[in-house]
This record gives structure tokens, sequence and C-alpha cells, in this order.
């Protein structure tokens, strides 16, 4: 499959604004005639590689931010926030985001920014403006959750270990004992009064609580690992730019997660895997020795230049209806900027049924329509009797990209889909289910009649 040109206008603008240079004179720096130059910045021709390289060479510039640095995160993002029913009365076609994004790339950061504040639908979430959490999964998002430089070490580690060991949690505890003079202590569940983990310098352990499971022991000690990858890290954390300490030590815990994931699941190696076993979930959690929870989040990882997977996105869902995790990948879906998840999923009904996978085919206003894949998981547990907390985890992907998936079989993607929304806020189908009106449409009541829903809306 051919790849995406790169579009990147802005950042060629950025750059030569910050050097103090016309066009007419970066182009002759660069080689390339000033009308070219001009047709790039302005996103109406895609870059070259000789202009990479020649932008990398004459300035020092590392072409990798290119596709990193688009404002509010590139056109799929913002066309994402553009279909919230709050925009319905207004018509903007892909070349008017296009031109929008090169000709105002700070403007449209700024809507973006505002826009994530405030919240699919319009909905004013509480305390949002100073929200560290909001602020890294914009930035993960920036980069749709891949990070090749952490992806590219985690795999020469993990093939270390593997020529070490056919046994992951004892290669790594090898290599912490040696490299990094840590050894490993497995302690009563009273002893670390709460933990799960500690890292205790004094002693030189890392101490792992006995309520962990396998994958959670392993994941553990591969995220310790992840200090052999801190110059990679640390280059994420600084272009973020973060002004608020917590959001940048969230998103240090992000990256040291994704890399240790990707020594679980090393990316040549796992996209292998998934491409024989036509995705199948519980296979992928065994041959890796992965939990369901870490096999999802990987498959939204799966974006390799020129070795894509398929773009899934990922929730993960509370009880309530609260999502504690949600990551686009490069699914472009509209389902993850739910505030709250449509009641129409058959996700929730994963929490009655905890050794089901439970499939859905869903289709929302726009006609898209998307295959769902839940399951109930459950962190490790602690004292008996203590509360035990459960969530769903649901993969998405497009309908079109489904159809081979192991999980999808026997399913008519020709049929019926389940009509949903984004959320009653952000939803003006009729439904017996809705809860409230969609965000700037004012609730209608009458008095003689009762229809569907239990009230209508204006403009319905």
């Amino acid at each position: 499959m051919a790849e995406r040109k790169l579009f990147a206008g802005h950042a060629v603008r950025r750059l030569r604004r910050g050097q103090g240079l016309t066009q007419a004179a970066m182009a002759e720096m660069l080689g390339v005639s000033a009308s070219y130059l001009n047709l790039v910045e302005r996103n109406q021709r895609p870059l070259s590689a000789t202009l990479m390289l020649g932008l990398a060479q004459v300035f020092d510039f590392d072409p990798r931010t290119l596709a990193a640095g688009e404002p509010g995160g590139g056109e799929e993002a913002m066309r994402r926030r553009l279909a919230d029913p709050l925009f319905a009365d207004i018509e903007i076609d892909r070349s008017e985001l296009t031109e929008w994004i090169a000709g105002a790339p700070g403007g449209a950061e700024a809507f973006a920014r505002a826009y994530d504040r405030i919240g699919a639908g319009g909905t004013v979430a509480s305390g949002d403006a100073e929200d560290p959490g909001a602020a890294v999964r914009r930035e993960v998002e920036r980069w749709r959750n891949h990070f090749a430089d952490l992806d590219a070490a985690a795999e020469a580690l993990a093939d270390e270990l593997r020529i070490a060991s056919s046994d992951p949690f004892g290669a790594m505890a090898e290599r912490l004992r040696v490299k990094h003079q840590l050894s490993i202590r497995v302690l009563p569940i009273e002893v670390l009064a709460g933990l799960r983990v500690r890292l205790d310098l004094h002693a030189r352990q890392l101490q792992l609580s006995e309520a962990l499971d396998p994958p959670s022991r392993v994941f553990a000690l591969a995220r310790q690992l992840a200090s052999e990858a801190r110059t990679e890290i640390d280059g994420l954390v600084r272009g973020a730019g973060f002004a608020d300490r917590v959001a940048e030590r969230l998103y240090r815990r992000h990256l040291a997660g994704y890399f240790a994931a990707a020594v679980m699941m090393p990316y040549a190696r796992f996209l292998r895997a998934c491409e024989a076993t036509g995705y199948d979930l519980e296979l992928l959690r065994r041959r890796f020795g992965a939990s369901a929870e870490q096999v999802a989040h990987r498959l939204t990882t799966l974006q390799r230049v020129g070795a894509r997977g398929l773009p899934f996105f990922m929730l993960r869902i509370d009880r309530a209806g609260q999502v504690s995790k949600r990551f686009a990948g490069a699914s472009g879906s509209p389902l993850v900027e739910s505030v709250v998840p449509c009641p129409l999923l058959d996700a929730y009904a994963a929490f009655a049924r905890p050794d089901e996978r439970i499939v859905q085919l869903v289709q929302l206003e726009d006609g898209s329509r998307w295959f769902t894949s839940s399951r109930c998981v459950a962190p490790p547990g602690g004292w008996a009797g203590a509360v035990r907390a459960r969530f769903v985890v649901t993969l998405g992907l497009a309908a079109e990209a489904a159809t081979g998936l192991a999980a999808a079989r026997g399913l008519d993607f020709g049929g019926e889909a389940v009509p949903v929304g984004l959320g009653c806020r952000g939803c003006t189908r009729e439904c017996p289910q809705r809860s409230a009106p969609p965000t700037g449409r004012a609730m209608l009541v009458n008095e003689r009649e009762a229809g569907v829903s239990p009230f209508g809306f204006a403009g319905d």
C-alpha cells in the first residue's frame, strides 16, 4: 500500500521564520525554486525526500518531527473535532481544512486546544483546564500513539533478551542484576501496603507484590528497563514542552509503559503474529505472555512506516460509562472522542459476561460502520474481600478493515448494524435510551404526546 504523502508546510514555514529567512533565501540554500517552496509551505505540494534531506543537512533539522508537529494533531484529528454536532450547521470541506491548517497553524492549534479543554459535544469538563491527563493524551495522539525510536530500542533489547534466555522474566531479572545492580524481590501483600511495585534504591531492589499475575510481573521489569531508553524518552518529553510537572511525569510513565509493551511484544514479531493469526487476541495474549489489556493497547501502536498494522482504537470503560483510557491510534474513529460512550454499545454487556469476548457491528450517524470487540478485565487483586476494579476494554476497527479478523468470523458485515451515537450530547438520533438532548438543541416537552425518545429537542 502506498504511503501517505507528507504535507508539513507549517513546519517548514516555522523553521524558515525561526531562521529569519525569506522564501527566496531559504530556497536558494536548499537548491529549490522559490515558487516550489511557496507551494510546499501552502501544503499544495508534499515534502519530497530531496527536500527533507536538504532540511536535515542545511538546518540540522530532524525530519521525524514533521509528522509529529501538525497543528491540532493533523487533518484527521481536526476532522474528528469538527464532526461534533456543535458544528453541524457549518460546512467545512477537506480543501478548506487543509488551507486553514496551512495558512493559520497557530489558530488551528488554538482551536484544537480550546475544543479539547471544553470536551466533545461542547460540554464543559470540570477542571479540564488544569487536567494534566488531557494534555498528555493530546501529545500521545499527536504521535498517533506510535513512537518509532522507542520501538526500535525495545526491539533491540528484546532480541538481546531472547538470545540470553527463553524465559522473559528470568532474562530481564538477570539484566537488571548485572547491568543495573538491581535485584528482584517478591513480597507479601501486607508488606507493600497497597503498592504493587516499588523501587527501593537504598536496598537496590525492585519489589513486586505477590498479588501481581505473571504478565504484570514481566511488565514491571520491562518498564524498569525503560531506563535504557532514557535518551529517547527525554527527547520526547522535551519536545512535548509541558508546563505542568504532573503532565510531564504522566507522559514519562506512558512512554515507559509503551517501551515495556514493546519489549514484551517486539514490533516485527508481534505484527507477523497478528497477521498470521487474524489478530486472534487470545492467541496473541498467550504467545507473548501478556494480558488482554496489554495486547489491546499494543494493537493501537502498529504504525511503523512500511509495516503498518490494522488501525485499531481502544477504550477502557468502567461500570459508570467513564473512559479511563482512550487511544485513537490511526483509526480516525469519532467513537474515541465520546465523553461517555453510547449506552447502546454492547461493550457494557461484557461486565455481566466476564469470560466472553463480545463483538458488535455499529453504525454512526455519518453512515460509517465500525466493528467492536470487548472484554471485561480486572487489574491484579489485593486482599480477599477488598474492592476489585472491573473495566471493559473495547477494541474498534473500521468495518471494511475487520472482515478478516478471527473475532469477526461468522459476523454478517453486510447485515444490519446497531445505530449508535457519540453519547447523548453528541447524538441527534431518536432513541428510547436518550438521557439528555444534543448539545445546542433545546429540550421540547409536549404534555399531549409521548414519543420513542423520552423528550424531543429543537431541530429534530
